[in-house]
């Protein structure tokens, strides 16, 4: 009953307040609780290097609601002149979760790049389960992006 009681409570103040709030929706870009894409790594270290590369705040541009950092001013400058081509697909949402219709995070070392494109995934599991479908995944994934935002909002 104490549990119903405070369940109804927060609902009562926490629609309200989310009403007022107006936009709830998913940004385009995940960014983790610091408004990073990307936890913090560089986006072009995945494809020039071939590896999960941290990012330097130092080194930072803003692109589509979120913070990119980067190894060094070169890398920044290229993002920075082409972000289309150095940002992940979805988003940077996991691969395998958009196709499902699903948002979610992604652990920025776990990734693979395709026809030169980022995919990241959550977690090995759900990247091993990507690999094993992955042209099938890319195919349904491209399909349902950007429609996916609009459906889970």
């Amino acid at each position: 009953m104490i549990r119903t009681l405070l369940t109804a409570l927060m609902l009562a103040f926490a629609l309200p307040l989310a009403a007022q709030a107006g936009d709830l929706k998913k940004p385009e870009v995940f960014a983790d609780f610091k408004g990073l894409a990307l936890k913090g790594y560089d986006s072009v270290a995945y494809h020039t290097e071939r590896r999960a590369v941290k990012g330097d705040p130092a080194f930072e541009v803003e692109w589509k609601g979120a913070k990119w950092h980067f190894a060094s001013a070169e890398n920044r400058d290229q993002f920075a002149a082409d972000p289309e081509r150095w940002a992940p697909q979805y988003g940077g949402y996991c691969a395998w979760a958009i196709t499902r219709g699903r948002v979610v995070g992604i652990d920025p070392t776990i990734f693979r790049i395709v026809d030169d494109k980022l995919y990241l995934n959550l977690n090995m599991k759900v990247h091993k389960d990507w690999l094993a479908e992955m042209p099938q995944m890319i195919a349904r994934g491209d399909e349902q992006w950007p429609e996916v935002l609009v459906l889970t909002n």
